[in-house]
């Protein structure tokens, strides 16, 4: 990027968000910290209205960048974008976001709005089924409530005890893992953090009250928080070459950490609390793994390899 193009992209980052650190815009643009304040100055030279706040970061003054055009790169993201909240957000954010779209292709060039209607057809995300949910109109309000810092009262259907509770809740953040949406945030009854399903979620209420995120915990505190506690155990695991191409979508369900090229094939770094869940797994490849640790892992394997064994050897 040249530094024309980066003065521009710095400017519209500032417009984004209220306050932006120095930090944030050089690991950005993969710059030095000594290049960015350099740009800022070249900004405030050129009679932007740039603000400062030691220790905390720049922000605009009273000021707004005309729209600017996007390029055929950055439209064709927005098309992937569309495709994943198009199978991975419910009704209440599609509608949005698709009004949104609408409103940027607008803008763009006749080509590029070709470009993208030539290519929407082609590209293609398919989710996993999951269980119905109760309501498609959750997250928009959700996300309003944890913007505003609202008080929601849940109706919220138990999975183990197949009952529905009334929570009154401070949320403290969304997070999609496994098949589903995550709201997670502090419940009022239980007094502690706790994990609700969206899909549960069998009625949501605005209660008009709002709640002090001074002492609560971020979204990345609880999770980092949920991590320490989950006693993790390490898992080390070779694949030999033929197996490797197998295993790089599946290998993230079971706690994927890292991996390193060795002769023959590849020694992987896994995380998990379901030592016997991997051991499940790895009998699909059969000779073309081999268990390095722990232990346990070994003996779970040597067992579920004589109870395959045995099933089988069994007349019918």
């Amino acid at each position: 990027m040249n530094r024309i193009d980066r003065l521009t992209a710095i400017l519209i980052h500032l417009q984004t968000k209220r306050v932006v650190k120095a930090q944030e815009l050089a690991k950005r643009f993969g710059t030095s910290l000594r290049t960015i304040y350099r740009d800022i100055r070249s900004l405030e030279e050129a009679g932007v209205p740039i603000g400062a706040e030691a220790g905390i970061g720049y922000f605009l003054e009273d000021y707004h960048l005309p729209p600017v055009m996007l390029t055929r790169e950055e439209a064709t993201a927005l098309l992937f974008g569309a495709k994943v909240i198009e199978k991975f957000a419910d009704e209440s954010i599609r509608t949005e976001f698709d009004s949104a779209l609408y409103k940027i292709k607008s803008v763009l060039k006749r080509t590029d709005q070709e470009h993208l209607e030539d290519l929407e057809p082609r590209v293609h995300v398919e989710k996993r089924p999951s269980t119905p949910p109760f309501s498609d109109m959750l997250l928009a309000d959700i996300q309003r409530a944890i913007g505003m810092r609202q008080v929601l009262q849940l109706d919220y259907r138990s999975a183990y005890k197949e009952e529905t509770t009334l929570r009154l809740v401070e949320p403290v953040g969304l997070y999609h893992y496994g098949s589903g949406w995550h709201l997670i945030a502090f419940c009022r009854l239980r007094q502690d953090y706790r994990d609700f399903r969206v899909d549960r979620i069998r009625k949501l209420d605005h209660t008009g009250h709002t709640y002090s995120s001074q002492n609560l915990l971020t979204l990345p505190a609880y999770l980092e928080q949920i991590q320490q506690k989950q006693n993790l155990e390490e898992v080390i695991i070779f694949f030999d070459q033929y197996a490797v191409r197998h295993v790089q979508e599946m290998k993230y369900t079971f706690g994927y950490v890292s991996e390193e090229k060795v002769e023959g094939g590849v020694r992987m770094k896994f995380m998990t609390q379901y030592v016997k869940g991997i051991g499940h797994w790895l009998l699909m490849f059969g000779n073309q793994v081999q268990v390095e640790s722990p232990e346990s892992l070994k003996e779970t394997m040597r067992a579920l390899a004589q109870e395959v064994q045995e099933h089988y050897l069994q007349p019918y």
